[in-house]
Formats: C-alpha cells, structure tokens, sequence
C-alpha cells in the first residue's frame, strides 16, 4: 500500500506547473493542420453554395407555385358553379363544370349585347343600386371592369397619366378619367380628372390637373393596372411620353413626303 501511495504522488513543483497550464490559451494549445484549415474553407465554400442554389431555386419556383395555386384555384372555383348540377344526374367529370361556366358567360356576353339583354341589365342594375350597401361595392367593381372592358364608354379610364404630385419632383402614377373646362376671369383653363390610386386600384384621389401638366406615357391602361397592382415590380425600364414617340413618326413621314 505504501508502493502504491508513493507511485502516485506527484512533486510539489511539478503540480503547480500542471496547475498553472491553461489549455484554451492559444499559445500552448496545438497548432492547427493545414488539412483542417483546407476542410474548413471547403465546408464554408460548399455551404455557401448550396445555399445560393437553394435560394435561386425558390426565386424560380415561387411565381411558378404562384400561378399554379391561383390557376388551380380558379378553375375549381369556377368548376363548382355547375358540377353539382351535372353531379345530380350521376356525371363526374372534373373540369366539365368549369367550361359550362365559360360558356355561360360567352352567352351571357352575347345576350347582354343585344338590345333586350340591355334591357334586362339596365332593370337589374337599377335593383342592385337600390339596396343601402350592396350598391356601393357594385359601383367600385364596375368601376374597375369598365376600365378594362374592350368596350371603351364614358367611364373607362381613357389613358394612363403621370402627374407631379404630392411634390415638386415626385411623380405619381393615375388614369385620366374625363376632362373639364375650368371658367376664369382671364381665359378658361383645360383640366384633367386623374385618378390616382391609393390602395391597389379601388381607393384613391382625384386631381385636377391642367392638361399641358399631364404627361402620357407610352402605356395601355392594362399595362398601367399592372404597374399599379404589383406595386410597381413591372414597370417597364424606359418610359417615353407619347408625343416623343409620336414625334419621329411624323419625320419619318416628312421625309418621305418630300
């Protein structure tokens, strides 16, 4: 027993020293590999481009997932119109109610532009206007479909418009609406209703702006409804106002004529 104890008993000056040894000091800790240094800038590397992989594929995939959702969406929307009417007389076939429903609303395209379809429309519009709530979301939605609608009236948007507003050096985008002649002392003055939305498409002020203030760029009014709608992720990179595009146009056909 006296062996053992003396065996493992240790200096005094030989435990301070191993008291005194620090092995996080960098110092006194073993120097590093090249291999782990090496493996280590590989790893890095390699996540560093997985992750930029990864991330151009969602880029990719997202509006593709987007538009996928939506349009299986809409279909089945529409689809369940009519599929319980056909699923009554025993007929299961996906995607049959959802061309009942196209061709039902080609019809109903064609009848409405006939005099008695007008008729009957102008007699439902007239009841829908009358009811206290009901009117007022049908008034902003035809708002909306008429300024799409190939059919061009008095109360589409005529053009696409872009005015300074809300200050000097800042523009806004806005539809022209109607124009209006403003009576003054001196000589009447030409203005332009534009309007500018301020949420999405349904909500926003109208502005009164002098027509030679107004500026017109190349765009159609569906091009305009998308710049607006997306928060302006379409807009085009160079927009040019339509009397520059109109004017070598007319150079063009000068020369051409002399």
């Amino acid at each position: 027993m006296a062996e053992e104890k003396e065996s493992t008993s240790i200096p005094l000056s030989q435990a301070d020293n191993v008291s005194c040894e620090d092995p996080e000091d960098p110092a006194k800790s073993p120097p590093t590999s090249p291999n782990s240094s090496t493996r280590r800038a590989c790893c890095f590397v390699l996540q560093s481009w997985v992750s930029k992989k990864f991330m151009t594929g969602i880029v990719v995939l997202f509006p593709v997932a987007v538009t996928f959702f939506i349009t299986w969406w809409f279909i089945q929307f529409v689809d369940g119109f009519f599929s319980p009417l056909y699923s009554s007389f025993g007929i299961e076939i996906f995607g049959l109610g959802f061309i009942t429903s196209l061709a039902f609303v080609f019809v109903i395209g064609v009848f409405v532009s006939s005099w008695m379809g007008a008729t009957v429309f102008w007699i439902g519009e007239w009841l829908i206007k009358q009811m206290p709530l009901v009117r007022h979301i049908y008034s902003a939605s035809k708002q909306i479909s008429a300024a799409i609608s190939p059919d061009q009236n008095t109360t589409a948007f005529k053009e696409v418009a872009i005015i300074r507003h809300p200050r000097v050096g800042e523009y806004a985008f806005g539809f022209i609406t109607s124009t209006v002649t403003l009576q003054q002392e001196n000589e009447d003055e030409e203005l332009c209703s534009v309007f500018v939305p301020t949420n999405h498409l349904y909500i926003g002020d109208i502005i009164l702006v002098n027509s030679k203030d107004v500026i017109r760029p190349n765009l159609s009014i569906r091009e305009g409804i998308e710049i607006i709608v997306s928060g302006g992720m379409t807009m085009p990179q160079l927009i040019s106002p339509i009397e520059r595009v109109a004017r070598p146009k007319e150079r063009i056909s000068m020369n051409r004529i002399g």
